[in-house]
């Protein structure tokens, strides 16, 4: 079992322990999407698959924090809020964006990227170093504007 997992295992057995009805929630939401991930591809997932699925999980909830401060519904925004801060607590530190400028440049020297055809290898590099520690949509765009200028 990957650290990541046994760490949110734990983590579930604490929250039952103590009675936290939202982070066990949330935890238990986590580790459904693990054991799903799990069935579909039949094989034990690693550390970087699990930070893969809380990058997702996260994600999704930035997006429903969006939506639901737009149609004014305060009460889901408070909930997802919630969610997020505890799936972060899975996620490593997020990058600088001085060390995101710097890991885009090295990313685009070394792979040799001249334009954007060349986008794909520069995204290659950068996702294993970058997964779960930057929006890559995000960087995407710094990579556009890297290789368009």
């Amino acid at each position: 079992m990957s650290d990541l997992k046994q760490r949110l295992s734990d983590d579930m057995k604490a929250a039952m322990r103590a009675k936290e009805k939202d982070l066990l929630m949330t935890v238990r939401t986590i580790l459904a999407a693990i054991k799903q991930q799990e069935v579909d591809t039949r094989e034990d997932l690693n550390d970087t698959d699990v930070l893969a699925i809380l990058d997702k999980l996260s994600k999704q909830r930035r997006e429903s924090i969006s939506q639901f401060k737009d149609a004014g519904r305060d009460d889901l925004v408070a909930q997802e809020e919630m969610e997020l801060g505890f799936i972060q607590r899975y996620l490593p530190e997020p990058l600088s964006d001085d060390e995101v400028q710097s890991l885009v440049t090295e990313a685009i020297a070394s792979s040799g990227a001249e334009s954007m055809k060349d986008m794909g290898k520069v995204m290659a590099i950068l996702k294993p170093q970058m997964q779960g520690r930057a929006d890559m949509g995000k960087i995407s765009g710094i990579i556009k504007s890297a290789l368009a200028g």
